[in-house]
């Protein structure tokens, strides 16, 4: 976006006033609302105008041969998009047979607003049409948090100064046209009008339609259904027709000025493998049934009370900049929904608030996203994790494809299925099973949940440990080397001994070796006996870490310092992203990095490194990185803070929090970057807070920017809940109810009693040396820049 900063700047909501057509794709993205099972784009009620209409139910996509200009041994067949299901938004309003359109006649008025705490988005608009009929329109919609399969809109139409016939045609709707929803002609074929007609009923003012997908055989059941009031004294007409893509219910009443007509509708959304349609109908009518007898206001109650437990632990306070903190609670209101109840189901990449990566979920899920998570709502990290597990046998199948051990989950992904066909930043890039392993033994760590730990963790960290047994090999001295992958840099791969990828896979046979030991009878059920978790330990304190000793910093992967620099002078600021202006062969053989990749171990794996270690690293790859990834600013913001350069790690916080609201990288317009959402929460809490986990407990190293005079948050530890008060001088560590609980504090350890403040000084900061310069033209946003327009 360009200009001036369009949003409203409040601590707990996001608003817009006015609209503008031209960017109905970007407040669709930013109003969106969601549960983890059903995602509703923020589309305005009446369908039209709009951007991209969006109605998804995580889990819910169509399969298309995958196109290859030429196939290969191992590409995956199949590829997964995500699709809309029917659309149960829609409430077209007419007057005396005019509609209603924001496009014609006078708007005098036009606000939406996204409130965090109550969950829900309001809209309040007044508008003449061409005939002169003036009419005060509010509406509230909800996804709910409470009842999995539910939404919600309340509708109201108020005549303001002369009679009118208000009618509202509230509509379920399948099969919509979007436009240009994949540039791949064949895929666009197969996602364009994907749901067969299987059954449609009318009820009264209740309908549903039963759908499945073409190709994958989904079956979904969508129903909708209807409480209507007036202020008038008299009473509305109501019927409903339905047809195999459209039911409709049609609401008329006539309006004297100061009369309102209220509709609230429920919708219910199921969707299942091999369920009858009589089983899927019971489920979507039964769920708005339970809806309708909560009432309206039952349900925005249910709602509040959901998010007051959320935001009592996962809120983060910041003082010194009003629409960083606004920006903050965004994130994590949208990290919530996108996986409170998505209960068994992956977390796709923009959540539910869009189709962008054709709905998939990725490694980063894991690194960036999980531990937000894991410390905020820890029972959604539960479900998240099982989901992993539940799609070993996938991961296995792909892993004996491939000719190795164990079990190689997916690069991008929908149901567990391989949906990438571009192997060298997919199939090689291999430290993703070390990164869910890494989300495993961190959620356990944090939670103590060792029946999560004994069912479904220790086989994740099994056949992850088997997987790079099989996968990296001893040298003639005994050292342990993992060629021809990819690290997270996606502007080098097929190489040897990424160091991303070595130190979390180290980590990984570690922490297999470590929980087979504890769960001894869940091991030997898996097959793993003495000498293999033997053998995993000796592998991972063998494991292979390049140090260039000429250079004193470690190489982002063998022989990468000895390549030749990118040409950054030569290069204009209109060629970046360099992967859209230069070919990945060129790419590949220079140094210049998309997105943190070693400065990400320096985070991930930061006991391996010396502070004097990271202190270099961090300056010489912050002058070869561009950041052509949304990834990356929230890792060397962290970075930056841990090694002293506050204020750059300050600048590097404002452009994370700014990536979706100021569309930084043009493609919010598909949905929002839920793990550039998470990074604000890393930034925050593992910069500035200085968080970090480790088999020895909890560690913070708390410094603030000149930018920043306070920042407050909370952590989940074993059911308790742990919150910081972060001013320049000190730290104040507050304990909830429970057992006392030692953490440290720089390298002091501190006994927390429950219930009791503890207050300790931040030391002075060490020397630093020069701030670390990048490449011409991509420094970050200046955070004082970033925030004043």
């Amino acid at each position: 976006m360009s200009g001036s900063y369009p949003f409203t700047v409040d601590p707990w909501s996001i608003g817009l006033s006015g609209i503008d057509t031209s960017q109905l794709m970007h407040r669709e993205s930013v109003f969106a609302l969601a549960n983890g099972h059903i995602g509703w784009r923020g589309n305005l009620d009446e369908g039209d105008p709009r951007g991209i209409p969006g109605t998804y139910l995580n889990g819910v996509f169509e399969e298309y041969p995958m196109p290859y200009a030429e196939d290969g041994y191992g590409y995956p067949e199949d590829g997964q998009h995500v699709i809309n299901v029917s659309n149960g938004q829609i409430l077209r309003l007419l007057l005396d047979d005019e509609p209603f359109d924001v496009r014609r006649g006078t708007l005098a008025r036009h606000d939406q607003r996204l409130d965090f705490r109550a969950g829900t988005l309001h809209r309040h608009v007044e508008w003449t049409s061409p005939a002169g009929r003036a009419v005060r329109v509010r509406s509230t919609r909800l996804v709910s948090l409470s009842h999995r399969s539910v939404a919600a809109v309340r509708y109201e139409v108020e005549a303001m100064d002369a009679p009118v016939t208000a009618t509202v045609q509230s509509e379920l709707v399948a099969n919509e046209a979007i436009p240009d929803a994949h540039p791949e002609a064949r895929v666009q074929r197969t996602v364009d009008a994907p749901l067969d007609g299987v059954e449609h009923v009318v009820l009264g003012s209740a309908a549903t339609l039963v759908h499945r997908t073409r190709t994958s055989g989904q079956g979904i059941a969508v129903t909708m259904d209807h409480r209507v009031a007036t202020s008038g004294s008299i009473d509305p007409d109501v019927g409903t027709e339905v047809s195999a893509d459209l039911a409709r219910t049609t609401i008329s009443v006539r309006l004297e000025p100061g009369e309102r007509l209220e509709i609230v509708k429920f919708i219910g959304h199921e969707w299942a493998d091999g369920v009858s349609v009589a089983g899927l109908r019971d489920r979507a009518e039964g769920a708005v049934a339970d809806a309708v007898r909560d009432g309206w206001n039952g349900l925005a109650e249910q709602q509040r009370a959901r998010l007051d437990e959320y935001w009592a632990c996962a809120d983060v306070r910041v003082d010194g900049e009003p629409k960083l903190q606004q920006a903050v609670r965004f994130a994590l209101f949208h990290i919530f929904q996108a996986a409170a109840r998505a209960e068994l189901r992956s977390v796709p990449g923009k959540g539910l608030t869009g189709a962008g990566y054709d709905g998939h979920t990725f490694w980063d899920f894991e690194a960036f996203v999980l531990p937000v998570l894991t410390s905020t709502a820890p029972r959604a990290a539960e479900q998240a994790l099982r989901w992993r597990h539940s799609t070993l046998d996938h991961a296995r199948r792909r892993a004996r494809l491939l000719g190795l051990a164990g079990a190689a989950f997916p690069w991008r992904t929908i149901d567990g299925r391989e949906s990438s066909g571009y192997w060298p930043a997919s199939t090689i890039a291999f430290h993703l099973n070390a990164d869910i392993a890494f989300a495993a033994l961190h959620y356990v760590r944090a939670t103590g949940d060792r029946a999560f730990e004994r069912d479904a963790g220790l086989e994740i960290l099994v056949e992850t440990a088997r997987l790079w047994m099989s996968l990296g090999h001893h040298d003639a001295d005994g050292r342990f080397h993992i060629d021809g992958v990819t690290g997270p840099d996606e502007y080098s791969a097929m190489v040897d001994d990424n160091v991303y990828t070595n130190l979390m896979a180290r980590l990984n046979l570690d922490g297999a070796a470590a929980t087979a030991r504890r769960h001894p009878d869940v091991a030997d059920t898996l097959g793993v006996g003495p000498d293999e978790i033997d053998q995993w330990a000796a592998t991972a304190s063998a494991m292979t870490v390049p140090f260039d000793a000429a250079r004193q910093i470690h190489p982002q992967f063998a022989g990468f310092t000895d390549k030749q620099h990118w040409d950054f002078d030569g290069t204009s600021p209109d060629q970046y992203p360099l992967q859209e202006h230069f070919p990945y062969f060129d790419l590949y053989r220079k140094q210049v990095v998309k997105q943190a990749d070693l400065v990400l171990a320096l985070y991930l794996a930061g006991d391996a490194f010396t502070a004097t270690e990271k202190e270099r690293a961090f300056a010489y790859y912050e002058a070869l990185t561009v950041r052509d990834s949304s990834l990356s600013a929230a890792v060397q913001a962290v970075i930056a803070a841990e090694v002293g350069h506050l204020e750059l790690a300050a600048d590097y916080l404002a452009e994370t929090a700014t990536i979706d609201l100021h569309d930084l990288h043009e493609n919010t317009d598909a949905g929002l970057h839920l793990a550039s959402l998470a990074g604000i929460w890393l930034a925050l809490t593992a910069g500035f807070g200085g968080m970090r986990d480790s088999e020895n407990g909890l560690r913070f190293a708390p410094r603030l920017p000149s930018q920043l005079t306070r920042i407050a948050f909370g952590v989940r530890i074993g059911g308790q809940t742990l919150h910081l008060d972060i001013t320049p001088a000190a730290t104040v560590y507050l304990l909830s109810d429970g057992p006392t609980r030692s953490i440290r504090h720089f390298d002091e350890t501190l006994v927390l009693s429950p219930g009791h403040p503890t207050t300790v000084p931040t030391p002075p900061l060490p020397a630093v040396g020069p701030r670390p310069t990048q490449p011409p033209g991509r420094a970050p946003r200046d955070f004082t820049a970033a925030f004043a327009d």
